[in-house]
């Protein structure tokens, strides 16, 4: 026991740090609208569309002052109305994104992304093998936290899942 000891005490200690969160936001492609990325071989795309963010402004404006008596007292107080304003900060606009192959898409692909999606605590069903509405979801709410809100499975989120067997020259 105190052998064990003494040679625990001598390992090299090597420092462990949580996990990284990726940016999936710096994959995304921006084609001029109808145009396709490069299909080379064995490298499929994903397309989805970002929403448009408009940004609204709310302010008061007096329309009329208070009115004061000679000691300082409020006769008549302001009155104010609500004036609204929108403005378009980014319009909406096409994406690419690399996305693993539909021949990929398998049976045990979708139960290891949901296997993978439940130890996050983001896919709460069964099991099952289908990408069904549910397994969307929760691969878009994994996704949007990384800067790409999609439901399509990126070939980058499915690598940080840890569930895709390609070599990382590939990517």
């Amino acid at each position: 026991m105190i052998c064990a000891w003494a040679l625990a005490a001598c390992a090299q200690q090597v420092a462990v740090s949580a996990p990284v969160v990726g940016d999936l936001g710096v994959e995304l492609m921006r084609l001029s609208e109808g145009a396709q990325p490069p299909h080379a071989d064995g490298k499929c795309w994903a397309k989805d569309t970002t929403p448009a963010v408009i940004e609204t402004t709310t302010e008061q404006i007096v329309v009329t002052d208070e009115k004061r008596d000679a000691t300082g007292k409020v006769t008549t107080p302001a009155t104010y109305q609500t004036k609204t304003h929108q403005r378009l900060v980014q319009d909406h606009e096409e994406v690419w994104f690399r996305a693993p192959c539909p021949q990929d898409m398998t049976v045990n692909f979708v139960a290891t992304l949901q296997r993978a999606l439940k130890a996050r605590g983001l896919y709460m069903a069964a099991v099952t093998g289908v990408m069904d509405a549910t397994t969307s979801e929760a691969v878009r709410r994994f996704q949007a936290d990384r800067g790409l809100d999609s439901p399509a499975l990126s070939l980058a989120a499915a690598k940080e899942l840890g569930i895709i067997a390609t070599d990382v020259s590939t990517l």
